[in-house]
């Protein structure tokens, strides 16, 4: 039989000494409900239901934060004996985060132990919409004409093609070379804007090439200290240059310092004349 109970006013119902005690109200029948709004002023609400259904399109979280503290505040979800997982907002980092955690539930904060992956769609619709790794993937491979090569090309115009499958290695030594793996090898010419420091040789590793030093416009090469030759040339150099100058066995001008110039004696060798050979060059002439 159904029965109604009115009150013309507030109506209570306290066991024992009430929040501050320890027993409780029971409501034990198939279905409860409150027509009106329902406040719980409590520490806890626990929910041992097997489906939960909110009508709600937003649910409110940290309700009283006022940003004095770093809350972070989201979605555990308990698994067992392994780390929960949990989604939430962390105050700290600013920013939303899908992660392991040792954490439960209790406390104002998330404690990670790993972030974890989340899934979305393969194809976003919209610039700012997450993608997926599937869709990188396809994005790079399909551009630049589906990335079937592409070149790397130093700052003299030469380069080095790479094509699908091959790695790319760069090594210093002599030169800056790229290695293409499962290709050739390439030399690619880099210049420097800085002064140089430190450097104890630079050595041009190919054959008969030659080393060149030049200065920018009407600037010159300028040497601030002693230039030695470690080794005598066995013959003389052609002067296909305008003047060479080399250390060969001394010979009449006792220097051993030899030049050639294209406009002086047809481009014959020459060697320089020390001071006292000239000096006695000069008395014997009289």
């Amino acid at each position: 039989m159904a029965k109604t109970l009115r009150t013309s006013g507030d109506y209570t119902i306290k066991t024992g000494t009430g929040a501050g005690g320890s027993n409780s109200v029971i409501f034990d029948s198939k279905t409860t409900r409150v027509s009106g709004d329902l406040i719980v002023d409590g520490t806890s609400t626990t929910l041992n239901t097997a489906t939960l259904t909110i009508e709600d399109p937003i649910i409110r979280l940290a309700k009283n934060n006022t940003n004095t503290v770093d809350i972070d505040s989201g979605i555990l979800i308990e698994r067992g004996v392994d780390n929960n997982a949990a989604f939430y907002w962390n105050e700290g980092e600013t920013s939303f985060k899908a992660v392991l955690t040792t954490s439960d539930g209790t406390g104002t904060s998330i404690t990670d132990t790993a972030l974890t992956n989340i899934k979305v769609a393969t194809t976003p619709t919209d610039s700012n919409h997450a993608a997926s790794k599937s869709y990188v993937d396809t994005e790079i491979a399909a551009s630049a004409g589906g990335m079937t090569s592409f070149d790397i090309v130093g700052d003299d115009s030469t380069g080095a093609s790479v094509t699908d499958g091959q790695d790319v290695k760069f090594t210093s030594d002599a030169n800056l070379t790229a290695v293409i793996v499962g290709g050739s090898t390439h030399t690619i010419t880099y210049s420097l804007t800085n002064n140089l420091t430190n450097i104890h040789s630079i050595t041009n590793s190919s054959t008969n090439a030659d080393l060149t030093l030049s200065a920018n416009s009407s600037g010159s090469v300028v040497i601030d200290d002693v230039i030695t030759f470690n080794a005598n040339r066995s013959g003389d150099p052609s002067a296909t240059s305008v003047t060479k100058v080399w250390a060969q066995t001394p010979g009449g001008g006792g220097t051993g310092i030899y030049f050639n110039n294209t406009s002086v004696s047809s481009g014959a060798a020459g060697e320089m004349i020390s001071k006292s050979k000239a000096t006695a060059l000069a008395i014997a002439l009289g």
